[in-house]
């Protein structure tokens, strides 16, 4: 059996088609689901990978697209993703991937693919090869696709104190005056997540951009305010709020 046949039957063992109707209305999914939660979906997923190692770069990226482009159900695209991600192959992850990443990105356009492409997958490109990953980041950030956008202002989520914080500004400011909710919010939650490595420069960042939504303002200050709110509680003996 392929990889994408061992993933289908595994997810169809596993299938709750009153837990699938809750999914697909609440993801807003044209496409159904296995009624299939992303932790067990990801165990399923890594059970095959490694029951099924592939030879080389070719083989792994063949079989991505196999599940990707092939997909009847969600958890298939979702396995695809845990397919990128897998750590056996992340010596892969490296600039030459970006047209795959891409189509992934573009073509599966909703948060549940992107977020997880963009910490998970190229945060771990940029770590390995940051020139030419910031040098893609910072022209996807201007793109015209909103879904790259995301990605380019998400990829540092899980850099903490390898923030690269220049990149993550330039990855922001084209967005910052962008309507789409998409974009404001991952905007306030790269700053969050950012503010607990170096509020200092969140702070300063908030403040010298009036332009910012205030759902990006809100979410970027959401973390520094429970903080200082802690702080002063502990400081007063008074209970917070």
């Amino acid at each position: 059996m392929t990889i994408r046949d061992s993933v289908i039957a595994a997810l169809r063992a596993a299938a709750d088609p009153e837990r699938a109707q809750q999914q697909q209305a609440y993801m807003k999914s044209e496409m159904p689901y296995f009624g299939v939660g992303v932790p067990l979906c990801r165990r399923i997923a890594g059970a095959v990978f490694r029951t099924h190692p592939l030879a080389d770069e070719r083989a792994w990226e063949t079989a991505i697209l196999d599940l990707w482009r092939e997909a009847a159900h969600c958890e298939e695209r979702y396995a695809a993703v845990e397919l990128l991600l897998f750590p056996r192959y992340a010596s892969w992850l490296e600039p030459a991937r970006f047209p795959l990443i891409e189509e992934l990105v573009v073509t599966g356009a909703w948060w549940d693919y992107v977020d997880a492409i963009a910490g998970r997958g190229v945060g771990t490109m940029l770590a390995a090869h940051p020139g030419a990953t910031k040098a893609v980041l910072r022209g996807w950030a201007k793109d015209d696709n909103i879904w790259k956008r995301r990605t380019a202002i998400l990829a540092q989520l899980r850099a903490r104190k390898a923030t690269d914080a220049k990149l993550l500004a330039d990855a922001i400011r084209p967005s910052i005056g962008n309507p789409e909710f998409f974009l404001r919010k991952g905007i306030g939650w790269a700053l969050r997540e950012y503010s607990k490595t170096d509020p200092v420069w969140v702070t300063a960042f908030v403040g010298s951009h009036p332009g910012l939504s205030g759902l990006s303002r809100r979410e970027a200050l959401k973390h520094l305010e429970r903080t200082n709110a802690a702080a002063v509680s502990r400081a007063t003996g008074q209970p917070r709020a």
